[in-house]
């Protein structure tokens, strides 16, 4: 089966967050079939119109599952408590999502070998229930779960070994790269267990890396994340997702680059 090239919809969240329809119109006409939705559970209907008016897909979705609240993007707790899981996956069913991927769990938690077993066994008690739903569960990397290391290896590795077999994991390119690990490589450790990357690109500009969100994220192909020798090392992958955390220019210009940067990476693999 060939592998989709999708967006994570965070990408567009304050146009998402306005017009959905015309967002979703957009990114169709940026040349897109797949989406990754995130928060979906509180709009599983409206967006699943929109996505079916516009012949777009939604294979992997992002909700929590291994924390009791929304954690925000820059890392900060809310009050707000999540879904219970067998809400998250009724709505995915809505959507059509075949795994759904847990987006985040906070540094802190990052900290020793026995917090990682406890994210670890609460993503292996959603998978059970995901089962029950026909859904897969995942787990999506920042670069804190690779700057934790433990007798050589990576937090993320670590977690790997500890999880269900039924549970994938969701890596994170530039991440990856901000951690200063090397991508191809964890690729190839953490081998079949990867069936999604985020395709995102970056200078890595020091200072530009320091900011929140990001100042350094630029289109596929034109920073310097190892994208090609990742999604070559990638060996079970079934998702390539176009992600930005912050553009300053054309953001749908910018999308529609790194899916053709993706698209041509994938057709190149296809034919190895």
């Amino acid at each position: 089966m060939p592998v989709q090239t999708s967006i994570q919809l965070f990408t567009v969240k304050t146009a998402l967050e306005a017009d959905l329809d015309g967002t979703l119109a957009e990114v169709a006409a940026r040349g897109f079939t797949a989406v990754e939705p995130y928060d979906f559970v509180r709009r599983a209907d409206a967006l699943a119109a929109a996505l079916t008016a516009h012949g777009l897909a939604a294979p992997t979705g992002h909700a929590f599952l291994a924390s009791t609240s929304f954690v925000n993007p820059d890392g900060s707790g809310t009050t707000v408590p999540v879904p219970a899981p067998d809400v998250v996956f009724e709505a995915a069913k809505t959507l059509g999502m075949t795994t759904v991927i847990d987006p985040y769990t906070e540094p802190a938690r990052w900290q020793s070998i026995e917090q990682i077993e406890q994210t670890a066994r609460l993503l292996n008690a959603a998978a059970e229930i995901g089962a029950g739903h026909g859904i897969r569960v995942g787990y999506h990397n920042h670069a804190h779960e690779l700057e934790a290391t433990f007798d050589g290896k990576t937090g993320l590795e670590v977690l790997a070994d500890l999880l269900d077999e039924r549970v994938v994991l969701e890596v994170d390119l530039y991440w990856v790269a901000r951690a200063g690990v090397d991508s191809p490589t964890l690729l190839r450790t953490l081998g079949d267990r990867v069936i999604a990357v985020h395709v995102k690109d970056g200078t890595l500009d020091p200072e530009a890396v320091a900011a929140y969100p990001p100042a350094d994220q630029v289109p596929a192909g034109h920073g310097v994340v190892p994208l090609e020798e990742a999604l070559a090392a990638a060996s079970a992958l079934e998702v390539a997702i176009v992600e930005f955390d912050h553009y300053p220019g054309d953001l749908y210009d910018a999308i529609e680059q790194s899916r053709l940067f993706v698209d041509a990476q994938l057709a190149e693999k296809a034919v190895r």
